[in-house]
């Protein structure tokens, strides 16, 4: 993964940006020499929440086969909650 200083965007703009991503799918922005931000194009952005997604859907998966789920009515649900603020 490249890494762009803020003093690099700010004096080349976005080309630096586009520049890093033409190599990687992802490029770390440091401000003061610490890494603060990450970009990446919209495509490995997608490919991403996808795999988030997935990975949730499988963990929802076990939960049900676990056992670990709750059945109630929706106000039952509100109480549960409002009991654990």
């Amino acid at each position: 993964m490249s890494t762009i200083s803020a003093n690099d965007l700010k004096v080349k703009g976005i080309a630096s940006i586009e520049a890093s991503l033409q190599e990687n799918n992802e490029a770390v922005i440091s401000v003061r020499g610490k890494d603060r931000y990450v970009v990446m194009d919209m495509d490995h952005y997608h490919y991403l929440r996808e795999c988030e997604l997935e990975a949730a859907l499988i963990q929802t998966q076990e939960d049900l086969k676990a056992g670990r789920f709750v059945i109630e009515s929706p106000e039952e649900h509100i109480a549960r909650l409002e009991l654990l603020r």
